[in-house]
């Protein structure tokens, strides 16, 4: 068992991981009846999409990960209705501008090809820039 998630009432729910007991609680958003108190949902599915990715990536990198510390990315999930859903998540991944640039589009690649990004159905638009500007 990976987590156990329990409704808490007023839209909300709270997910404990199993192993390490860390907890999550998510609400519904304010335009879906919600407090928007804590993520929601749909938000933990885009935010997946980065963690999963610069987890990879950070794989990836190998001897060079140390580099990639500091390495962040912003997410912006766009809904749509009928039936209400994700239809778009957009990342803007800002990395060490002082990792090798030859190794760059490998690691790019690692990203995109991430299980998450796998996972979420085609018809979801993954819209991700990267930008190797960080000081």
């Amino acid at each position: 068992m990976t987590s156990k998630v329990e409704y808490k009432g007023d839209l909300r729910c709270e997910s404990t991981h199993i192993r390490s007991q860390q907890i999550i609680l998510t609400d519904a958003p304010p335009d879906n009846h919600g407090r928007g108190e804590a993520f929601s949902p749909t938000d933990l599915l885009s935010t997946s999409l980065a963690t999963c990715m610069l987890t990879i990536m950070g794989i990836a990198a190998g001897e060079k990960e140390n580099l990639l510390k500091g390495a962040y990315a912003e997410v912006t999930k766009v809904m749509a209705s009928a039936p209400r859903r994700v239809s778009e998540i957009h990342l803007k991944v800002y990395l060490p501008e002082q990792y090798p640039v030859d190794d760059r589009p490998r690691l790019e690649q690692a990203g995109r090809n991430c299980p998450v990004a796998k996972s979420l159905h085609p018809d979801i638009m993954q819209d991700i820039e990267f930008y190797w500007t960080l000081k």
